[in-house]
């Protein structure tokens, strides 16, 4: 007989639960608390251990700060209630943001934005006193920003002007465009997405500066400044914490 290996899907499920029930054990994640919640197929598993802890009298009094509309809709259907970063309740201030990544660099820095809520996660979680990270072991790369493109939200009229400047930071830029929809992606926020991608690894937190510089450039998801403890789950069905 051989050993059950557990699916990419099957991963991402564990990851989130286990970070959940982790935080939860360290008080991380309390009653009452502010907690940002991010997006994409593997933050949605923790989102709904999340809503399972406080239909089961764990947790209650959370207050959450969706990073799109995806997860909006989720939490609406999961009775998790949302509110605005804005809002007097949460101060522009989260105890905790919990959310995916696209890839995990050897020192922990991430890229993220493959669901194209890029500036709202970053925004949660540059605004969390703690932050956290649920992966599948795919997500663990040597280097960054050569493999999966780096995301970088822009205002339209600015598309030219930020490919040229970009390119001469040696990157290569693509438009990123809709599934099902003619034209380009346009996000929740009413901007554009380039899909920025080196040939040789770059120094990951001198290029999140140097691109948020490019006038029009609203962010970029290298996130070099704020450490995240990071959940990652196998094959195996093992979850380490790194």
């Amino acid at each position: 007989m051989t050993d059950t290996v557990m699916t990419q899907a099957e991963q991402k499920k564990l990851a989130g639960a286990t970070a959940i029930d982790i935080l939860i054990e360290r008080k991380l994640i309390f009653s009452g608390m502010k907690i940002g919640l991010g997006t994409g197929s593997t933050a949605l598993p923790a989102v709904e251990r999340l809503a399972r802890r406080i239909a089961d009298g764990t947790l209650s009094g959370i207050k959450a700060v969706a990073t799109s509309f995806q997860t909006t809709i989720a939490c609406e259907q999961l009775d998790i209630p949302v509110y605005s970063l804005n809002a007097k309740e949460i101060g522009g201030k989260l105890d905790l943001a919990i959310d995916g990544a696209d890839e995990i660099s050897p020192e922990g820095y991430l890229i993220k934005g493959g669901g194209a809520a890029l500036l709202r996660e970053k925004i949660v979680a540059y605004n969390a006193a703690h932050f956290a990270v649920v992966a599948d072991s795919s997500k663990e790369v040597a280097s960054l920003g050569t493999g999966f493109a780096l995301p970088v939200e822009i205002i339209a009229e600015a598309r030219v002007s930020i490919v040229r400047e970009l390119e001469q930071l040696g990157a290569a830029c693509t438009l990123r465009e809709g599934i099902r929809k003619a034209g380009p992606v346009v996000t929740d926020n009413g901007n554009l997405i380039l899909d920025v991608q080196w040939q040789n690894p770059v120094d990951a937190a001198a290029m999140e500066d140097a691109v948020n510089r490019i006038t029009g450039v609203l962010d970029n998801v290298f996130f070099t400044k704020k450490k995240p403890m990071i959940f990652v789950a196998d094959g195996t069905g093992t979850v380490r914490e790194r």
